[in-house]
């Protein structure tokens, strides 16, 4: 066995996204032990191991291995979707609205209807109701997918508010869809276990290196005639992958590795909201999970300000107020990141940052893009 020297992860000072997080030494371990078959003649024991192992904990019968949660999303809206006219119904904000570059109309020729939440959080079945195209008018595209985000902006949807839409979907033919890129956190905070928001959905797509860790890759589940559509899809856009093992194994140890982890960056990320809050910093959401938006505008400060003193303390910060918190953040990232926001609130007070300099704001995750 080869032995391996493991320096500080570069991710300990990186608040910009749960993406960034390197492997572990349990997950280069798994890797080295992994099978070497070809995944596109279905021959590698270890991916398929993944996808039992993955479909299994979200009440489904199948799972598979794609290259990325917008991957995952894309060729399950095109596996649901069979003949235009169509569309699928999302929140506004939306992954698969915002951040697939026009996918579902590249690829599934579908219209998104992008519907607002009026809590302000998370679709409810109300919202649902009142967007969703039914019937044969001829001047519209009718809904055939329901795609939910579950957390979306680290926000939970409750189970409950799931069942309710789940419930109005399978009552009109309509197929739901549960892009759960981040659901691994939604099970590590109490909210309903990964198995009883899986059996609610038609299918769901679930990410393995956003919170778990894992270097590539999502889980795509559903039914036996589902996943082989879209492994066709698959193959059709290129995502076919041969030596998938490697990938597997290091996505098999992040779940028992990570996992468990997921509620301690939770109470980081708490914690983080409730001193910015002492300052005057409000949130643009709850903070459900391991995710901070900062309300930046409501509080007279500019993203730039923050990425700049953050920058000096060796600490890099996202766009749009976003903070991610991961489990490589070091404690020492933590504070240095609140001196940095208390950093750019004084040099305001002193005449130091002006609020009508030129800036750009927004940029990827951020809620004003939202």
């Amino acid at each position: 066995m080869p032995s391996f020297v493991f320096p500080p992860s570069p991710a300990a000072f990186d608040f910009r996204s749960d993406t960034v997080t390197t492997p572990t030494p349990a997950m280069v371990a798994a890797m080295t032990a992994a099978s070497f078959g070809d995944d596109v003649f279905r021959e590698d024991t270890t991916t398929q191991t993944l996808e039992s192992r993955v479909s299994s904990m979200l009440s489904h019968q199948v799972g598979l291995f794609v290259a990325s949660g917008t991957m995952g999303n894309q060729l399950a809206l095109r596996a649901h979707l069979l003949q235009p006219p169509h569309s699928v119904l999302c929140d506004a904000r939306a992954h698969i609205a915002q951040y697939e570059a026009g996918g579902v109309a590249s690829l599934s020729q579908a219209m998104l209807q992008r519907v607002a939440p009026r809590n302000g959080r998370y679709l409810t079945v109300e919202d649902v109701k009142r967007e969703i195209v039914l019937g044969d008018d001829i001047h519209s595209a009718p809904t055939r997918v329901i795609s939910l985000e579950n957390t979306l902006g680290g926000v939970i949807m409750p189970l409950e508010e799931m069942r309710r839409i789940s419930e109005f979907a399978k009552k009109h033919g309509i197929k739901l869809h549960l892009d759960g890129a981040r659901l691994w956190n939604v099970a590590a905070a109490g909210a309903g276990t990964l198995g009883e928001y899986g059996a609610l959905c038609d299918s769901v797509s679930i990410c393995l290196s956003k919170g778990l860790g894992a270097p590539i890759g999502s889980i795509l589940v559903g039914p036996e005639e589902f996943i082989r559509r879209a492994r066709w899809v698959r193959k059709s856009i290129g995502g076919g992958m041969r030596q998938t093992g490697l990938i597997a194994a290091a996505a098999l140890a992040a779940i028992d590795e990570v996992y468990p982890k997921l509620l301690a960056t939770h109470a980081v990320a708490k914690d983080l909201g409730q001193y910015f809050a002492g300052l005057g910093i409000g949130t643009l959401l709850p903070v459900d999970t391991s995710m901070v938006f900062l309300d930046l505008e409501g509080a007279g400060l500019r993203n730039s300000w923050l990425q700049a003193e953050a920058a000096k303390r060796g600490v890099k910060f996202g766009s749009g107020g976003r903070i991610v918190v991961h489990h490589q953040i070091d404690p020492r990232a933590v504070q240095a990141l609140k001196e940095a926001v208390q950093e750019a609130l004084d040099l305001k007070v002193k005449g130091v940052y002006k609020i009508d300099e030129e800036d750009a704001e927004g940029g990827y995750g951020s809620l004003r893009r939202l």
